[in-house]
């Protein structure tokens, strides 16, 4: 996948950060799995949102929180 997996636009859901190409808040990703829910539960519910894209905003979270603890 190029680019970045998330857009921030004002013109896209208010300036919510959503995965690219799509209308998804990347929040509902971490809201679903905290929730229980599995990463394919919630691309079967957001069929607009790769699975790339998906792991890439996970593993970009987890290199920023490793480094925060750093």
């Amino acid at each position: 996948m190029a680019g970045n997996p998330i857009t921030i636009d004002p013109e896209i859901m208010g300036g919510t950060p959503v995965f690219s190409g799509t209308r998804v808040p990347v929040a509902t990703l971490f809201e679903c799995l905290e929730a229980g829910e599995s990463i394919d539960d919630f691309l079967e519910g957001f069929p607009s949102v790769s699975k790339e894209q998906a792991l890439t905003v996970l593993n970009n979270a987890k290199g920023a929180v490793l480094e925060a603890a750093q």
